[in-house]
C-alpha cells in the first residue's frame, strides 16, 4: 500500500512542480529527439544501402564465376550452376529466392535514333522468376503489361534521356562476346526506371537467356546465383557451410572480407573457373567507411546530448529540493522514511522521464519527416542511402532501447545524490527549509 501510495504522491508532485520540471523536461525531449533522430536516420541509411546493393547484386549471398581465358569474365557454365543448385540443395540453407543472373560488365552500348550511350551494367534475368523485383522497382515510366519476351529492355532514367527513347521505342544493343567479337540484338523499350544512383545510372535489364546467346554463353549459363534470406542475421554462418560443401566439387576462391581482398584475389592468376562466396557486405565495404563516420559523430552527439541531460538534472533537482525542504520534512515528520523519499523522488524523476521521452521519440518522427524533403542532389550517388528518393529512418527497438537506458542512467545518478544528501539532513533544518 505504501508503495501505491507513493507512485500517486510521485505523480502529484510532478503535476504541482510542473513547472520546475519545464527546463529537465525541455532538455530531455530535446536530447532524446536528436539523439534518436541521428541513431534512427543513420539506421535507415545502412539499411537502404543494404537494400540497394542486395537488388543490384541480386541476394544476401552471391555465387559468382570468374573465367579469365574469357573477355566476359563473369561466367558460370552450366556444369557449374548445377553444381551450385545441388549444394544449395544438399546443405538445406532454405533461402526465400533464388536468382541466376548474367552481367556484360561495361562493355555494353545502345543505339537509337543516331545516339549511343554506354552502359556501365547490361543484366541479364530470367523474367517470371525476379517478377517480384520489378514489381518493386521506382518506375519513371512503367511497364504497360507484364515484363515477358525475349526481345524486351528496361532502361534507366539517364540512359533514355540521352538517347531520347521513349516506351514501345526500337532500339540496338551491341555486347562483346566471350572471344571478342561484336554482337547486337533488336530490342523494345518496355519501361524505364528511376535510378540515378551509382548502381542504376546506366544500366539495363534484358532477357538473361537473349543475353548468354549476345555474349555466346550456353542457354543455361549465367555469372551469377543470388540467395536471398528471410533472416539476414545468419548469412555469414550459411556463406560458410556452402563454401565447405562446394569446396570439394568447384575451384573456390577463398571467402573475403571487404573489396579490397576481393581485388587483391581477382588480381591472382588461375586456370579454368574459380568461383567465389560474396555476401552484401564485402560490395558495401568502402560505402561502411562513410556510415562509420556518421557512427563518430552519432557518439560526440550522443555523449554531449547526455551531459546536457545530466547538468540539467543536476541544476533542477537541487532547486527543486532547495524549495520542497519543508515538505520533505514534514514527510519525515509523519512517518517516511529516508528511503521512502528517495524512492518519492526516484518515481518522479521515472514519470518525467517516460513522459519527456515520449515527446522527444514524437519530435525524432517529426524532424525525420521534414528531413524527407530535403534535395541531396548537390551529393553525386547519394541517392543510394534514400527510398525512393527521400531519407527513411529505421527504428530499431534494441537502438530505441539503448537510447532510452542511456539517459536513465544519466537521471538516476542526477537525483539520487542530491536526493539522498536532502533526505539524511537533520529534521530541525528540513522543517526550517534548511539543507546540509
Amino acid at each position: 500500500m505504501k508503495v501505491l501510495k507513493i507512485f500517486q504522491l510521485a505523480l502529484k508532485y510532478l503535476y504541482r512542480y510542473r513547472r520546475r520540471y519545464l527546463f529537465l523536461a525541455a532538455a530531455l525531449i530535446f536530447g532524446f529527439g536528436i539523439v534518436t533522430f541521428i541513431t534512427a536516420l543513420k539506421d535507415g541509411m545502412a539499411e537502404n544501402v543494404y537494400n540497394s546493393a542486395q537488388s543490384h547484386y541480386a541476394g544476401d549471398i552471391v555465387i559468382t564465376g570468374d573465367d579469365q581465358s574469357s573477355l566476359q569474365r563473369a561466367y558460370i557454365n552450366s556444369a557449374g550452376v548445377e553444381t551450385i543448385l545441388s549444394a544449395i540443395e544438399e546443405t538445406a540453407l532454405n533461402p526465400t529466392e533464388m536468382v541466376l543472373r548474367t552481367h556484360s560488365g561495361n562493355k555494353g552500348v545502345v543505339f537509337f535514333n543516331g545516339e549511343a550511350v554506354r552502359l556501365k551494367y547490361v543484366i541479364g534475368v530470367d523474367w517470371e522468376n525476379e517478377a517480384r523485383f520489378f514489381k518493386k522497382l521506382n518506375y519513371s515510366f512503367p511497364p504497360i503489361n507484364d515484363l515477358e519476351g525475349d526481345d524486351s529492355i528496361i532502361l534507366s532514367m539517364p540512359v533514355a534521356e540521352e538517347l531520347g527513347t521513349r516506351i514501345g521505342d526500337s532500339l540496338i544493343l551491341e555486347t562483346e562476346t566471350r572471344t571478342g567479337q561484336k554482337n547486337t540484338g533488336v530490342f523494345i523499350v518496355r519501361a524505364i526506371v528511376e535510378d540515378t544512383s551509382i548502381f542504376g545510372y546506366y544500366k539495363a535489364y534484358v532477357s538473361r537467356l537473349t543475353l548468354n546467346r549476345l555474349l555466346r554463353f550456353g542457354d543455361n549459363d549465367c555469372s551469377a546465383v543470388g540467395l536471398f534470406f528471410s533472416d539476414r542475421s545468419r548469412v555469414d554462418e550459411k556463406k560458410i557451410i556452402l563454401q565447405n560443401a562446394l569446396e570439394d566439387k568447384l575451384q573456390m576462391g577463398p571467402l573475403v572480407s571487404n573489396r579490397d581482398e576481393l581485388e587483391q584475389e581477382n588480381n591472382l592468376s588461375w586456370s579454368g573457373i574459380k568461383y567465389m562466396i560474396l555476401t552484401i557486405p564485402v560490395y558495401l565495404s568502402e560505402v561502411s567507411e562513410l556510415l562509420n563516420a556518421m557512427d563518430i559523430l552519432t557518439y560526440f552527439l550522443y555523449i554531449m546530448m547526455l551531459m546536457i541531460i545530466f547538468v540539467s538534472a543536476m541544476v533542477t533537482y537541487r532547486l527543486i529540493l532547495h524549495e520542497r525542504m519543508k515538505e520533505v520534512g514534514t514527510m519525515r515528520a509523519i512517518g517516511f522514511y529516508e528511503v521512502d523519499i528517495r524512492f518519492l523522488l526516484t518515481m518522479e524523476t521515472v514519470f518525467l522521464g517516460v513522459i519527456s521521452l515520449a515527446a522527444g521519440f514524437i519530435l525524432a518522427r517529426i524532424i525525420i519527416y521534414f528531413s524527407g524533403f530535403l534535395s541531396f542532389s548537390w551529393f553525386p550517388s547519394f541517392e543510394i542511402f534514400m527510398k525512393e528518393g527521400r531519407l527513411s529512418a529505421r527504428y530499431m527497438p534494441r537502438t530505441i532501447f539503448t537510447n532510452i537506458i542511456a539517459v536513465f542512467c544519466i537521471l538516476f545518478p542526477a537525483v539520487w545524490f542530491p536526493s539522498y544528501r536532502a533526505s539524511r539532513s537533520p529534521l530541525p533544518n528540513m522543517l526550517s527549509g534548511g539543507m546540509k
